[in-house]
């Protein structure tokens, strides 16, 4: 067997089967390119779903974490720590908020926003206690904890895990009336993403995300924003509520907040909001860990210069111009998305979105399928026009293989 065959085998030997990786095996990488154990390089145009944001590798991000290994890495939260400080108000400047709340991945900050939600509606709101209800929005996805996987509509994500979490409404995305119809006195937040990744990157219709804004106000319910895919540059503003100027009541963050360098996650609210915790009712050892905000830190000062969302902006733009010649033509049946985010629906006659993923790997361009016909195309901020370029050819050269 190859290098690449023997690592597979021994990968699918000894661990759980709960992800189906295309067959490559990254040793290396670095910008938008990664380098398989046999030496073949390939364009990543995933990004580790968003958590890549700033590329492979990225030579501020890697320093800034070498820097901190080297003075601490780990106190708990029963310590404060030099740059824990820093990293919650430079945070919450950025989103324009007062207050975080640090945990590591993207499930725990959602977990922690419902929490949230549920102790704001009983202490603030005056919700009778165990009747908070959160509306959410079908086809989203916002991580894989029982919770959260209570008020999903994938099969896949739901079957087999319950009994599961009351407390949830679950509305169609992008329709304004029934969210307005499901909201009672016991509603205590809308929970949605201002763009659905997983679902295949769906942008709402214009004037949803500001009628959402509206309508939780009116109702004094919490608007919370999941943009731990959407978030941090990828649409070509810092947030992809930005766009069309609106600001919730909390921001859910994660993925490229971490840099790709480790993991981190944030709940980002008014001091009001947050202010409902009390020691002890809820933590993490590693959430708001020295290294975890030495990376977040310098992500933070690179978002502040404007560099990447302009970048995301303008690239973007070419790509979904690129894209949307290939509509019309039979092998492509829609395209959708924002900045340098874009999911594509293949024709079911050329292909599943798995079998077009993989033709694309044998030409050296990665991505990843969803939903049976789609394929997402999200390459790190950093990539260069020439390299889009590149990899996009590579897409019409697959699809034009009849």
């Amino acid at each position: 067997m190859s290098t690449t065959e023997t690592a597979i085998a021994s990968a699918e030997a000894h661990s759980a089967h709960n992800y189906h990786p295309l067959p490559v095996v990254v040793a290396s990488a670095e910008g938008a390119w990664m380098t398989d154990v046999e030496g073949r390089r390939y364009l990543d145009l995933l990004a580790g779903y968003s958590a890549l944001n700033f590329g492979h590798g990225n030579r501020r991000l890697i320093d800034a974490a070498r820097a901190q290994l080297d003075r601490v890495t780990l106190t708990s939260r029963a310590f404060y720590h030099d740059r824990f400080a820093d990293f919650c108000t430079e945070l919450a400047a950025l989103c324009g908020m007062e207050t975080v709340l640090p945990m590591n991945t993207g499930a725990e900050a959602v977990e922690t926003a419902v929490k949230t939600a549920r102790k704001w509606g009983y202490r603030v709101k005056g919700v009778p206690d165990g009747m908070a209800k959160i509306i959410v929005a079908s086809d989203n996805f916002h991580g894989r904890t029982t919770t959260i996987v209570s008020f999903s509509t994938d099969p896949e994500a739901r079957a087999d895990f319950g009994p599961y979490t009351p407390g949830f409404e679950i509305v169609p995305y992008g329709d304004l009336t029934a969210m307005r119809e499901a909201m009672t006195e016991n509603t205590v937040a809308v929970l949605i993403e201002p763009i659905q990744g997983e679902a295949g990157v769906l942008v709402p219709p214009a004037g949803y995300l500001p009628g959402v804004r509206e309508l939780t106000r009116e109702r004094n319910v919490l608007f919370i924003a999941d943009e731990i895919q959407s978030g941090l540059g990828r649409t070509g503003k810092t947030f992809a509520l930005d766009h069309e100027g609106v600001v919730p009541d909390m921001y859910v963050l994660g993925k490229a907040l971490g840099g790709g360098v480790v993991p981190v996650s944030a709940v980002v609210s008014s001091a009001d909001v947050l202010g409902v915790f009390r020691p002890g009712e809820h933590g993490s050892t590693f959430g708001g860990n020295p290294l975890a905000c030495a990376v977040a830190l310098e992500v933070i000062a690179m978002l502040r210069t404007g560099e990447y969302q302009q970048r995301a902006a303008e690239l973007g733009d070419h790509l979904h111009r690129e894209l949307g010649l290939l509509t019309g033509g039979g092998a492509v049946e829609a395209v959708r998305g924002r900045g340098l985010w874009a999911g594509v629906d293949i024709a079911p006659a050329l292909g599943t979105g798995r079998e077009i993923s993989e033709k694309l790997m044998e030409e050296g361009v990665l991505v990843k399928d969803t939903h049976g016909s789609t394929i997402r195309i999200a390459p790190p901020l950093v990539i260069s026009k020439e390299d889009l370029d590149w990899g996009l050819d590579r897409l019409r050269a697959v699809l034009s293989a009849r």
